[in-house]
């Protein structure tokens, strides 16, 4: 198993059972896993096994979605926009996959591109799906998993319930209506190497009559407030994964994907910030955040203690940090933006927003209580708000 699968046995502090149990019992989403592991056993070939991985983590992506939204059967005794059951789900199929012994030969490469088929099909990324032509916007934005499990396994991601709330959702305009899709990205930075944010954006922003006109990568930030960041940063600071993986330097080029000519230490957003802010969304402030870290060589990255910019990078600064950081919030505006670039789309709103953090049940044995899910709404509610400003500001 990998460290993160190894949380499935995770206890809360003075709790006698795993949090991830109790999240898949409460939602009703342990029957998604059941199925899944039962398919799995009786796959008799490879073709086959490919199919129902599809098939069934395609089917836990729309489950979650209808669930997030309200449709389908009862969401169970958690709240619907509990992000948590999609993610103890997925990481359940895939400890599955890893501890599979089928009848057949089974290469590592072969199970690697299963468990991949999993992360994509149960993220989103392969059912993003725009309607073509001129009359309609096309939206695209991600979430995130719940992250630092080890201090807390009852962890949610706003970022990711948000998400699910967007996928497949309609917006009037005056201009048109506008079309969102969503997907979420692991916490991981093995997958961003591997080029996940690529492949779920590029697909969209190259020319054609459904490429993207607005996107949007949405993280978890700080306490009430809503931080919409002008600069990405090229540079990983180090902190650990969700598999206790630490990574630093510059961010890696993704391969199969077209790289800007040059490397460049800082990409500015193009969101209508303005109007996001303009918008009166609430209960938490909206803001610009300018603020950015260089290095105090920038001959010499990754020497010396960084340096704070309020005022945006000076040119020939060496990026330390964006204005969100140097984690993988931070990574996906870069990676999404620097590809915008690469193909041309030097126009397209691309940005990243910081959405408020959650604050958990004081009972550290309880999965959730009435002020944590209240708490978790109102961030959701205007993260979807902000998302429907932007659509509206483009033209």
């Amino acid at each position: 198993m990998t460290v993160e699968e190894t949380r499935l046995e995770a206890i809360p502090e003075g709790g006698t059972e795993p949090a991830s149990q109790q999240i898949l019992a409460r939602s009703g989403f342990d029957r998604f896993v059941d199925q899944f592991i039962t398919s799995l056993c009786r796959a008799p070939n490879l073709q086959q096994a490919e199919n129902m991985v599809r098939t069934q983590g395609t089917a836990l992506w729309r489950a979650a979605v209808d669930r997030a939204q309200g449709r389908g059967p009862a969401h169970g005794a958690l709240d619907r926009y509990d992000d948590r059951p999609l993610y103890w789900a997925r990481l359940s199929m895939t400890r599955a996959l890893r501890q599979w012994a089928p009848a057949f030969p089974l290469s590592d490469e072969a199970r690697a591109e299963l468990i991949k088929l999993l992360e994509y099909t149960s993220r989103g990324i392969t059912s993003v799906d725009f309607p073509a032509g001129a009359g309609v916007k096309r939206v695209l934005v991600s979430g995130f998993d719940p992250y630092t499990l080890n201090q807390e396994p009852r962890r949610s991601n706003p970022s990711g319930a948000s998400a699910l709330q967007l996928d497949g959702l309609l917006i009037k305009t005056d201009s048109g209506p506008a079309f969102v899709q969503a997907v979420i990205f692991p916490v991981l930075w093995g997958a961003f190497e591997e080029g996940i944010v690529e492949d779920a954006f590029g697909p969209h922003l190259m020319e054609g009559p459904r490429q993207v006109d607005l996107m949007m990568t949405i993280s978890q930030g700080g306490a009430r407030q809503m931080a919409i960041e002008q600069w990405a940063g090229n540079w990983r600071g180090g902190s650990l994964d969700n598999n206790d993986v630490s990574s630093q330097g510059m961010i890696p080029l993704a391969a199969n994907w077209p790289q800007t000519p040059e490397p460049t230490w800082f990409i500015e957003t193009t969101l209508p910030y303005q109007a996001m802010i303009d918008a009166g969304t609430g209960p938490w402030p909206v803001f610009l955040n300018t603020r950015v870290r260089v290095w105090p060589d920038p001959s010499n990255p990754g020497v010396g203690s960084c340096i704070t910019r309020e005022d945006g990078p000076h040119p020939g600064d060496a990026a330390c940090a964006g204005g969100g950081g140097n984690y993988l919030s931070n990574e996906s505006m870069y990676r999404s933006n620097r590809l915008r670039l690469a193909l041309g789309r030097h126009d397209l709103p691309g940005g990243h927003l910081h959405i408020a953090s959650l604050v958990y049940p004081e009972d550290r044995a309880a999965i959730t209580d009435p002020v944590f899910e209240e708490y978790r709404k109102a961030i959701v509610d205007q993260t979807v708000a902000l998302v429907a400003a932007a659509a509206r500001a483009v033209r």
